[in-house]
């Protein structure tokens, strides 16, 4: 069974390579400005997911939908960022099941408030 703190370094290893594949949108043509710009609200969950809050876990959860639901988009709508998209759609997803993986081996240590 895999340790809450496993989880835990996952979930922020992940939110770091999340915030790199967004700054890396500009390499399909994207301006840099627009790339850092949608990395920048990644910054919110940060400081909890590092401490290990349950709470931040719970509502990083639902954070990580809209960066999904861009991926997508890009990647069936914008043939020059499929690569950047596919790459980005994985790791949010990945990043995803991370945060969810982590409120489950830590459910009985503290309450979600």
């Amino acid at each position: 069974m895999m340790s809450r703190h496993l989880a835990r370094r996952l979930s922020v290893g992940l939110w770091l390579l999340v915030a790199l594949s967004l700054l890396a949108w500009g390499l399909a043509g994207y301006p840099w400005t627009l790339c850092v710009l949608a990395a920048l609200p990644l910054l919110a969950p940060l400081n909890g997911l590092v401490r290990g809050k349950r709470y931040t876990f719970a509502w990083a959860s639902l954070f990580a939908i809209p960066y999904m639901a861009f991926s997508v988009t890009e990647l069936l709508s914008n043939h020059a960022a499929r690569v950047v998209g596919a790459i980005t759609l994985l790791l949010v997803f990945a990043w995803f099941c991370t945060l969810v993986l982590y409120l489950r081996v830590s459910r009985g240590d503290a309450p979600i408030s």
